[in-house]
C-alpha cells in the first residue's frame, strides 16, 4: 500500500528554511520522504506518536537529531507533514 505526502504552503516553506539551514540532510531528509510515502511504518523511520499539546500528530526520524511531525491519516492514505526540525524545535 502507498501513501500520498500532501504538503501544505505552511510546511513547505518550514522544510524551506530547514533545508536552506541544513543543505547536508537534504539526501537524508528526501530518503525519509520516500520512505513514508512506500510505507510509513518502515522501522528505519521510527514512527510513533505524540502527546500532550502534539497530541493526535506522529512523529518520524531524519536521524538520530531531526525530526518530522506529521498528521497520519491511514484511511485515506494521506500524511501531511506539519513540521520540521531537531527534536526540541518540533516538540
Amino acid at each position: 500500500m502507498s501513501y500520498v505526502l500532501v504538503f501544505t504552503d505552511q510546511y513547505t516553506r518550514r522544510a524551506g528554511r530547514f533545508l536552506k539551514w541544513h543543505p547536508e540532510l537534504k539526501q537524508q531528509y528526501l530518503k525519509t520522504l520516500q520512505l513514508l510515502e512506500a510505507n510509513p511504518f518502515h522501522p528505519g523511520l521510527r514512527l510513533h506518536p505524540l502527546s500532550g499539546r502534539l497530541a493526535g500528530l506522529h512523529s518520524v526520524s531524519i536521524n538520530l537529531s531531526y525530526r518530522i511531525t506529521l498528521e497520519l491519516l491511514v484511511t485515506e492514505e494521506e500524511i501531511i507533514p506539519v513540521n520540521v526540525g531537531d527534536h526540541n524545535a518540533v516538540y
